[in-house]
């Protein structure tokens, strides 16, 4: 899932394919986490009805909040995971943008940017340049949803992560390694890919934003919205909720 900052190899046609796979595989369950934004978003703006998607990635969330609201839109930096999503969800509108500048024209009762696709902007003045797009997407009393990456007292320097994910007459094993920075942190991933052609190996190195929960609560007082953070959700990582004012 993505959306401000990625050197041009990363989330190319060499993972998009594989990006639902590995991540249901490793136990996200995408269908779980839209009904909780879905309920976020209902319990402060119950009427709401349309809903944008700001770093969708392959779609998932969207297949699942489609279900729940009249109108949804998705936006990805990454034109091959956009197009996965295009993919399975005819009749969906999916735009590749960088959302520190897109525009696309209308409001939306809810906005939302999951599995972690803010993290990837290279700083907090970046941030501050999303969540105003965000914030100008939103209608009166609309609710907008931002999960961050983790914070610096909840990340783990030196993690050693491996998967082995089998499916569709595909073998994919990864290992990864995190890196801290001093206001970054950099995941290397290796990747092998099997199946009855042959086997592909690629390398990704994803650069994430370590900020603080005052960096990001900053971010949002600064952009227009005062958010509320929400612990304990998200495998840890939680959310913020904000809303616009009503008219």
């Amino acid at each position: 899932m993505t959306g401000g900052r990625r050197e041009a190899s990363s989330f190319t046609r060499h993972l998009a394919p594989l990006y639902d796979l590995v991540y249901s595989a490793r136990g996200q369950d995408f269908a779980a986490e839209a009904a909780l934004v879905s309920g976020l978003v209902r319990d402060r703006c119950p009427r709401a009805e349309s809903l944008l998607d700001m770093g969708c990635g392959t779609g998932e969330h969207l297949l699942a909040l489609r279900h729940g609201f009249r109108h949804v839109e998705g936006v990805d930096l990454s034109a091959p995971m956009a197009e996965v999503a295009r993919r399975k969800l005819p009749g969906v509108a999916v735009h590749v943008a960088d959302m520190r500048e897109v525009d696309l024209g209308r409001s939306y009762d809810a906005v939302i940017s999951l599995s972690t696709a803010v993290a990837y902007l290279p700083s907090p003045r970046d941030l501050v340049a999303a969540l105003r797009r965000m914030e100008r997407h939103l209608a009166p009393g609309g609710v907008l949803v931002v999960e961050p990456w983790y914070f610096p007292e909840t990340f783990l320097d030196g993690h050693v992560a491996a998967d082995v994910v089998r499916g569709g007459g595909v073998t994919v094993t990864r290992a990864s390694h995190t890196r801290r920075g001093p206001a970054s942190a950099a995941v290397e991933s290796h990747w092998v890919v099997a199946d009855a052609r042959g086997i592909e190996h690629f390398t990704e190195t994803h650069v994430f934003g370590l900020w603080t929960r005052r960096q990001y609560l900053d971010a949002f007082a600064e952009a227009g919205c005062a958010a509320e953070y929400l612990p304990d959700v998200q495998s840890g990582r939680g959310l913020f909720v904000a809303r616009r004012a009503p008219v």
